[in-house]
């Protein structure tokens, strides 16, 4: 009669902790790769929303001073009244129009710049009636969000 052999070998349970050990050290690895990005998709949805609001602001503008004659550029952004009046502003710290000199909370570690081109020609509009403007916003972890759209002068 032979006595059959039940439970584990010293072996079999050392191979099963070194492949349990491999495994969890997969996992965990993936967890912390996870955990260290969580952030990234809110940064950029952050930027993303800035550079917008930004843009929206610029095409409500004027497409020229509508004081007439050569443009003057106004002393402050709650002062701009035409598209050609952000060309080359740039702000670290995100501001709102009515309070430009005041950074809102939370917005401190990302920055805007707006160029505007008054010569730029779109799909056979001449130069002159129509206006490229890119926006770029750059915040945390190297996230940069560029904008770009055109405005024509479609009115008197």
């Amino acid at each position: 009669m032979t006595k059959r052999q039940s439970g584990l070998s010293l072996i079999e349970l050392i191979i099963f902790m070194v492949i349990v050990g491999i495994a969890m050290a997969g996992i965990v690895a993936s967890i912390n790769f996870n955990v260290r990005h969580s952030v990234d998709p809110e940064v950029k949805n952050q930027a993303l929303a800035i550079a917008e609001s930004m843009l929206e602001e610029i095409m409500q503008q004027n497409f020229s001073d509508p004081d007439g004659g050569a443009n003057v550029v106004e002393s402050s952004r709650d002062l701009y009244d035409d598209i050609d009046d952000y060309n080359d502003y740039s702000r670290n710290g995100i501001s709102s129009i009515n309070a430009p000199a005041i950074t809102l909370s939370g917005l401190e570690s990302y920055s805007v710049r707006v160029e505007v081109d008054p010569t730029a020609s779109l799909n056979g509009i001449s130069g002159g009636n129509a206006k490229h403007i890119t926006v770029t916003v750059t915040g945390p972890f190297s996230t940069k969000v560029l904008l770009e759209s055109y405005r024509t002068n479609y009115g008197p």
